[in-house]
């Protein structure tokens, strides 16, 4: 990627995970297990998770770090007891200012590393399934997080008990797990003890009444409550957004 000019390190995440650091370290370089906690169900995750992870991810040896070949861009785990700490680090411009500036491939990150943190803590790493959401808001319509109701969870405590009363139909009596200016996320006991990911994106000229993406994960659902799940949120979604009309880091 060529020099890298006048930058400084910015932690992009670091989230406290209750298990060990080679445990944590594993679920970061074993493509089966990234499988588990990265992204969401789609056709193309298992060469996407490749080419990140295999192709352009080298570890350093004797640390528990692991770059990407071309870039400053790292994630570090660092044993804290008999648990750990995940960091992913990014170079950015001495003296740029983000913190309050959507940008998709930060949330992302935010989103797939607590996803991580939920996939370890509560389920093993075990296989998962997941629905994913994405457009912008119809006209008059607003952004996944006021249009969900769940304004509560950008100043609720992480651990809080909150409970939610969705149009999707869905009642939720889960923990707050974690939020950011942008995001916001719960855990569902009845997507076998899952997790809601909703994200607002920045308004553009494009898409004036709001934007944004919706990740749920459930864990050992049948095919058909799984389908059911799908059904109300597609449902509901389709009546509120409509396709993408921005795509990349916006």
């Amino acid at each position: 990627m060529g020099d890298q000019g006048d930058t400084r390190d910015r932690v992009l995440v670091e989230v406290a995970i209750a298990a060990p650091a080679d445990e944590v370290w594993d679920a970061i370089r074993d493509p089966a297990k990234i499988y588990n906690w990265f992204g969401w169900d789609a056709a193309g995750l298992k060469d996407e998770i490749d080419f990140i992870f295999d192709k352009y991810g080298k570890a350093d040896a004797g640390s528990r770090t692991l770059r990407f070949e071309g870039t400053q861009d790292r994630f570090e785990v660092e044993a804290r007891g008999e648990g750990s700490v995940l960091r992913v680090v990014r170079a950015e411009p001495a003296g740029a200012r983000w913190d309050d500036v959507y940008e998709d491939m930060t949330e992302g990150w935010i989103s797939f590393v607590q996803q991580l943190r939920l996939a370890i803590e509560r389920h093993c790493l075990r296989p998962r399934r997941t629905l994913y959401l994405n457009g912008s808001a119809n006209p008059g319509r607003t952004a996944p997080i006021p249009a969900l109701g769940v304004e509560k969870l950008m100043t609720a405590s992480q651990g809080e008990i909150v409970t939610l009363d969705l149009p999707t139909g869905d009642r939720i009596k889960g923990r707050a797990w974690h939020r950011t200016n942008w995001q916001v996320g719960v855990t569902v006991p009845q997507w076998g003890d899952g997790l809601l990911i909703v994200t607002d994106k920045s308004v553009t000229d494009t898409s004036p009444d709001g934007r944004g993406m919706v990740v749920l994960t459930t864990y050992g659902l049948s095919d058909q409550e799984f389908a059911e799940l799908e059904g109300r949120w597609r449902t509901w979604w389709d009546a509120n957004f409509e396709a993408a009309k921005e795509q990349g880091c916006s």
